[in-house]
């Protein structure tokens, strides 16, 4: 059995950018939600799915209707993604207090500690979950780039284990985060410094205690001691929380297929019978 875990709030973005602009017949922007549609009907069929979950940073917004910036037509679309999700008999976890790749890790850890399912696989782009993998146990899958990435393959990307990614992103940034990283640091030099110490806290402020080979350690070693409170910020930034209160158990989350009059009633509000013509199993 394999359970996917799909970061919507990402899936909705990508697909505002990606799939054509469109209005129903009662003006609201669709486009996003009926590529939102078709994506995740997509998701369905794939080999070995039996549990699906997708977590929302949130499906409650009020938009200003004469509010058109992108931003604003994206946050419109929320509660169309939450009822497209119901209707396609996945789970929704619409996240307020915590955020949705708290969630995604939550489940993550939770469900791989169940003998019954054989594998993970979360569903986003996002660089911060590689610190959920675990061997071939949990899993990244990249819908864009259709990259996925074991533990050895989150090795062979950043340089350093899983277990280190908060770390790593402290000292090299992300920016789909809103992380700076700290100057200097890229990818190699990161990747060797916490190789061989595991940790911010654990490296020493006298370069010439490093041990590594790394250009300009005396300019990074006075970088990081200036700015190691910011680093350690940094880094509590980009750790998942494992620990939101998600209110399923793992049967809750075995998909039995698509709710056809839900489906319908979709297609209707988002003015696309294409939707009806999807290749969907329904219960």
């Amino acid at each position: 059995m394999k359970l996917y875990l799909v970061d919507g709030t990402f899936e909705i973005f990508r697909c505002f950018h990606g799939a054509p602009r469109a209005k129903n017949a009662d003006g609201d922007e669709v486009g996003a939600a009926r590529g939102l549609f078709h994506t995740m009907a997509s998701l369905l069929r794939e080999d070995g799915l039996t549990h699906v979950a997708i977590a929302f940073d949130s499906v409650v917004s009020r938009v200003d209707a004469r509010d058109t910036s992108d931003s604003a037509l994206l946050r419109s679309q929320y509660p169309f993604a939450a009822d497209i999700g119901r209707a396609l008999g996945i789970t929704i976890w619409p996240m307020s207090r915590y955020q949705a790749d708290d969630a995604i890790a939550t489940a993550a850890r939770r469900f791989a500690a169940d003998p019954r399912i054989d594998q993970v696989v979360i569903c986003s782009s996002d660089n911060d979950f590689a610190q959920c993998v675990e061997g071939r146990r949990i899993t990244i899958w990249n819908r864009v780039t259709k990259a996925r990435l074991d533990e050895d393959g989150v090795r062979m990307k950043f340089g350093v284990s899983p277990a280190v990614i908060p770390e790593y992103l402290a000292l090299v940034g992300d920016p789909s985060d809103g992380i700076p990283g700290i100057p200097g640091f890229g990818p190699k030099a990161a990747a060797a410094i916490l190789n061989r110490f595991g940790g911010i806290d654990e490296i020493p402020a006298d370069h010439e205690k490093w041990g590594v080979p790394i250009r300009n350690r005396p300019s990074l070693a006075a970088m990081l001691s200036e700015r190691r409170r910011e680093a350690l910020l940094y880094r509590d930034l980009s750790t998942l929380r494992t620990d939101v209160p998600l209110p399923d158990a793992l049967d809750d989350l075995e998909w039995h297929g698509a709710d056809r009059e839900k489906v319908e009633d979709v297609a209707r509000r988002l003015d696309d019978a294409e939707l009806l013509k999807r290749t969907i199993r329904y219960r």
